[in-house]
């Protein structure tokens, strides 16, 4: 599965309080399945003088920026710094990385955002990792199921991966910008430091240093 990015291409694990777990596993949707569990594990070992705990399994930094109006399931993490706007619904399985941005009518559920990472506005993130300061724009969404229910197969050309799972969102590498009112498709995985322009419908997966601006045009960024 040469053209499939693994976890250590898209992330550099050092920036997510996820990152020993993720160490575990090659490829990203593997450690969706496990995600809830290790959340509960890693938030009864946090330091009490550093997290609130204001309801079972959710742990809250104290120098995080929470809005009253907004929602927190359980197991959820907010790390140092996180800002958590008005109206978001964190539904569970959700870890807000330090000093990121989950902005206002944004959903979450079983995903990981890491470290200075933005859903700013109007987003949709389910069973999804977002990498180190990457950026969806507003109204961007990932769509995490097919139609027929199906389990979601990987694809990068002529290869492809099973993963035995029918919840898969999208996978975005570190840097990567999410142009406005784009949908990812289920499965989708988008290579570090690559943007997508807006309006767009990606599917499979976007190789790193690449701009989308349409399934049929794809261009390697010019070295600067």
């Amino acid at each position: 599965m040469h053209n499939i990015p693994t976890i250590s291409e898209l992330y550099d694990l050092s920036h997510t309080i996820a990152g020993e777990y993720l160490k575990q596993f090659t490829y990203p949707w593997e450690a969706l399945k496990g995600l809830n569990a290790f959340i509960i594990e890693l938030g009864k070992s946090l330091p009490a003088e550093e997290y609130d705990n204001p309801k079972e399994n959710v742990w809250i930094a104290k120098d995080a920026k929470v809005f009253a109006s907004a929602y927190i399931g359980a197991p959820c993490i907010i790390d140092h710094g996180a800002e958590v706007r008005h109206c978001a619904f964190i539904r569970g399985g959700a870890i807000i990385g330090k000093n990121s941005v989950f902005g206002n009518s944004c959903e979450i559920k079983n995903s990981i955002i890491f470290d200075d990472a933005q859903t700013p506005h109007y987003n949709y993130v389910g069973d999804s990792i977002l990498g180190w300061h990457s950026h969806m724009g507003a109204g961007s969404i990932t769509s995490n199921v097919k139609s027929d229910r199906s389990d979601i197969v990987i694809k990068s050309g002529r290869e492809s991966a099973e993963t035995g799972r029918y919840k898969i969102g999208a996978m975005l590498g570190d840097y990567v910008e999410v142009g406005c009112n784009s949908v990812l498709n289920p499965g989708t995985i988008i290579g570090k430091h690559t943007s997508v322009y807006p309006l767009s419908s990606v599917r499979g997966v976007v190789l790193e240093n690449s701009i989308y601006k349409s399934a049929d045009n794809i261009v390697l960024r010019e070295e600067r």
